[in-house]
C-alpha cells in the first residue's frame, strides 16, 4: 500500500476537492539548498497550511513567488483531495495504475534480459 500524502503531486486529476482560502494560512520565508546569493536574501519560499486538516506544504521550486505560491497551492489541494478521499481519490488511483505500469515494465525488462541470457548460453553451446 502506498502512503497516501506521498502520491500527491501527479498530473492530470480533475475531480479534486476545491480549497477555501479563508481556510489557508500562508507564510513567506527564505528557502534553503543550492542558489547560494539569490536563495538567502529572498524571501520566495512558501509555505502554505490548510488549518482544518493540519497539512503543510513548502514550495521552493522557483524564484518566482507567484509560481511558487501557485505549485503550492495545487500540491496543498491534492494532498487534501487524499487526506479526506483516501483510496477514492484520482490522485491515488493514478499512482496505483502508475505503480503498476511500472511493476509490468520491470517484469518485461527481467524476461528480456533471462532470454538473451539463455540466448548466449545457447550460442555458446554451438561454438563448442
Amino acid at each position: 500500500s502506498v502512503p497516501l500524502l506521498q502520491a500527491a503531486r501527479k498530473k492530470n486529476s480533475l475531480n479534486l476537492l476545491e480549497l477555501n482560502e479563508a481556510e489557508l494560512e500562508e507564510q513567506f520565508v527564505r528557502g534553503d539548498g543550492p542558489g547560494g546569493q539569490a536563495t538567502n536574501k529572498t524571501n520566495n519560499c512558501v509555505v502554505l497550511k490548510h488549518i482544518p486538516s493540519g497539512i503543510v506544504v513548502k514550495c521552493h521550486q522557483t524564484r518566482s513567488v507567484e509560481k511558487n505560491r501557485k505549485i503550492a497551492r495545487e500540491i496543498l489541494q491534492e494532498k487534501v483531495d487524499l487526506f479526506y478521499k483516501g483510496e477514492d481519490s484520482d490522485v491515488f488511483k493514478e499512482k496505483k495504475a502508475s505503480e503498476k505500469l511500472k511493476q509490468e515494465k520491470k517484469r518485461r525488462a527481467k524476461e528480456n534480459l533471462e532470454r538473451k541470457k539463455l540466448f548466449k548460453e545457447m550460442q555458446q553451446l554451438d561454438k563448442e
